[in-house]
């Protein structure tokens, strides 16, 4: 069955509909003080609350469609279908339906709805592991929909069992869907989950039904939770035959516009053909990172700043190796938010910005790429006054991190001056590195925020000094990010110019004041559109008829919010700034703590 992406996105909606669930919007890219996590990695990051227990304004059954950034498969971007960037259909049964709705609606969604033979799809099963059981109830309802034995497939946690997101918390079985693309099997123990590509997984449920205590025991949870996500581009990929993603109708005109500015051709074909679908999926990634409506994330040295130059950055190094003529980040963005602007319109009013900041971007590494040169002739120059024809893997290394050469790149240059490269040693620095930056890179895959007693404190607080921000410095300042750790709240807002000495201290004296009254916090559930009538801020954007929450600080302060928050401003204690700083152009960023009760 033919389909487009935005037919795949209105049936799965109106399919989950039609089964009594919600339709709920999709939340920002940038999470809301979930400080382990750099972007929202899935369409469950925005429910964790809900799937903990929390009453959701909208229900027990919620279904949407959620943008999502991932950096942690980065390296096997530029294969049939791994990219950064991607859409999510999920829906979610909070202490409602379980397994067998699950799975069977899953089912007839992929049969009736999208059309895939039953025989096209082989499922796996979670085949049991510290003293847990295996998963024979997934199994027999499969069994019970007509997939034989041989395409069920049983295997361990690090396949299919979702968290816990820490130490402690729900987590559970899976089970996931993978649809056979015809190619050959690459040997006997080819199956579901195989890297040579023939079983493509396009969706996911997850059966949250066990607790991990402090201890190690997993024991039974009281409400059972059901977590889905549904791959867009994967999912049109297998439904149109296409043998990747990227000839799917979300990347067509993007690769054809790369393969037009293209002006050299690596000798290597596979060469040319993963350098043109890692700068279609970078560009695309940080066109949405850069659009998105809460904004605050520009290229920068740390965290989510980071990764965005990152992927800028990597995009800047293939598209050299193909011949792109600079300035080529323009024509690509604009091609990205014209292909999208009628599903995600933030990207078409974020526009100028967006051409702004990858431009600039990408004038900067050309700057640093033109360093990295001179660093290469030095070090050549150098390795031939002496004899000597072999470059060092260290140095390899050091033009790969610090100029961003890649090891191709700088074989290249090598050769031309009759020189190799150390590969071994390159190896040997790269994995190094590593194991140095293993802990940053987990923040790439994802995790969850800590509901503690200090952060729910410190998430109360946010809410009391972007109030106090408006009241000091305008309107205008409203948030673009937050971040929150044990140990302090880091808040960025708009506003155009360094706050004075005197209005950092008038900020803290307001906050201290609603302290000090020992305001009610209250929660009331109501649409948006209410919610804005009554002058709550709202930062994102939701449907006018949506059910949302809205948490009041007595007559202080009114914000759209998930929550968790105190139910008394008296439980913060005191309210103390750190420091006032530059985040970005345009916005300002605030680092804060509360002091003990009392």
């Amino acid at each position: 069955m033919q389909m487009t992406a935005d037919q795949l996105r209105d049936n799965y909606l109106k399919f989950f509909e039609s089964k009594g669930h919600k339709i709920i919007s999709g939340a920002s890219l940038i999470p809301e003080n979930d400080p382990t996590v750099l972007f929202t990695t899935a369409g469950m990051h925005p429910l964790v609350p809900y799937l903990l227990g929390e009453k959701h304004p909208s229900g027990t059954r919620l279904t949407d469609v959620q943008k999502c950034v991932r950096t942690g498969d980065i390296d096997a971007v530029g294969d049939t279908c791994h990219l950064t960037f991607f859409e999510m259909l999920g829906n979610w049964s909070l202490g409602d339906y379980f397994k067998k709705e699950a799975i069977e609606w899953s089912f007839e969604f992929l049969t009736r709805h999208l059309g895939f033979a039953p025989e096209q799809i082989s499922v796996t099963v979670f085949q049991g592991e510290d003293n847990i059981p295996r998963d024979d109830e997934s199994s027999a309802i499969w069994r019970s929909l007509g997939i034989p034995d041989s395409r069920i497939h049983a295997l361990p946690k690090e396949d299919n069992w979702w968290g816990p997101a820490g130490a402690t918390g729900p987590c559970g079985p899976d089970t996931e869907m993978f649809i056979d693309n015809g190619q050959p099997a690459c040997g006997a123990e080819c199956r579901p989950g195989c890297r040579c590509g023939k079983y493509v997984e396009i969706w996911n449920d997850v059966f949250m039904q066990y607790n991990k205590t402090a201890e190690g025991a997993y024991e039974p949870l009281k409400q059972h939770n059901v977590d889905t996500g549904m791959g867009v581009e994967r999912t049109i990929c297998m439904l149109n035959g296409y043998a990747t993603v990227y000839e799917t109708e979300l990347f067509a005109p993007l690769m054809a516009k790369i393969k037009e500015l293209s002006a050299a051709r690596p000798e290597n074909p596979d060469s040319a053909v993963r350098a043109e679908r890692i700068i279609a999926d970078h560009m695309r990634t940080s066109v949405f990172i850069l659009g998105d409506p809460k904004g605050g994330v520009k290229p920068g040295n740390v965290g989510a700043n980071y990764v965005l130059r990152r992927l800028i950055r990597r995009s800047v190094r293939y598209a050299k190796m193909l011949g792109i003529a600079p300035g080529y980040t323009r024509s690509l963005a604009e091609i990205v938010i014209d292909n999208y602007k009628h599903v995600y319109p933030e990207l078409d009013r974020n526009r100028q910005t967006i051409i702004d900041e990858l431009t600039a971007e990408e004038e900067r590494f050309e700057k640093t790429l033109t360093a990295g040169q001179r660093e290469f002739d030095k070090v050549a120059s150098a390795l031939t006054q002496h004899g000597q024809t072999v470059l060092s893997g260290r140095t390899a290394f050091k033009l790969y991190d610090t100029y961003g050469f890649p090891l191709d790149f700088t074989r290249e240059l090598a050769e031309e001056q009759g020189l190799s490269v150390d590969v071994n040693g390159y190896d040997a620095a790269f994995k190094k590195h590593q194991e140095l930056s293993k802990q940053g890179d987990a923040n790439f895959k994802g995790g969850l925020a800590d509901n503690s007693a200090v952060t729910t404190r410190l998430h109360t607080a946010t809410h009391l000094l972007h109030k106090a921000l408006q009241i000091v410095l305008g309107p205008h300042a409203l948030q673009k990010g937050s971040n929150i750790t044990p140990e302090r709240l880091r808040f960025d807002f708009a506003h155009p110019e360094k706050m004075t000495t005197e209005q950092i201290s008038q900020v803290e004296e307001i906050v201290n004041e609603q302290i000090k009254r020992g305001l009610p916090v209250t929660v009331t559930a109501m649409t948006l559109e209410d919610a804005k009538a009554k002058g709550a801020t709202a930062l994102f954007a939701a449907k006018y008829d949506e059910q949302v929450k809205v948490y009041a600080a007595g007559d202080f302060s009114m914000e759209v919010c998930g929550g968790p928050h105190v139910e008394n401003t008296g439980e913060l204690g005191g309210f103390k700034i750190l420091k006032e700083e530059s985040s970005s152009a345009g916005v300002r960023r605030i680092k804060a703590v509360i002091t003990n009760k009392g």
